[in-house]
């Protein structure tokens, strides 16, 4: 079985979006019981990342490494078309990832117990970012 949706996400501005129960409601409707679920980024200045959804101080911080990393005001940079966070927010998403295999068991996306599938946006401004999720596997007996 083969199942492949793009997902609009909102984001609001710079940070980790969670989208795990939308993602959990795809591979439910998809009726796979047991494969993969492959989320992809369609963006340049944005990422995905799985990463603890419990504690929301382990988000925080890995935000502010990051922001530390590749500040927004590095004279050094000439890609600043639009704006200052222009260039910053590729190099954030070049160090992070675009896409995350996620398998599935039992219809059921086989994450750690407080592992969430985030968006990072990596914009100050709000965007609407594209998600493509592609489902295979194989489904009901």
């Amino acid at each position: 079985m083969l199942h492949q949706t793009t997902l609009t996400l909102p984001a609001r501005g710079p940070g980790l979006h969670e989208f795990t129960e939308q993602l959990a409601a795809l591979v439910s409707r998809s009726r796979v019981r047991t494969g993969m679920a492959h989320v992809f980024c369609q963006h340049t200045s944005a990422s995905l990342v799985i990463m603890e959804n419990a504690d929301p101080s382990a988000r925080r911080d890995l935000e502010a490494w990051l922001e530390r990393l590749v500040p927004p005001d590095d004279s050094h940079f000439t890609h600043t078309l639009e704006g200052p966070d222009d260039m910053p927010s590729h190099i954030k998403m070049a160090l992070t990832r675009t896409s995350e295999t996620i398998p599935i068991g039992e219809g059921r996306l086989l994450l750690g117990t407080w592992q969430g599938v985030f968006l990072w946006e990596h914009r100050a401004a709000p965007h609407a970012r594209r998600i493509v999720v592609t489902i295979i596997g194989e489904g009901p007996a």
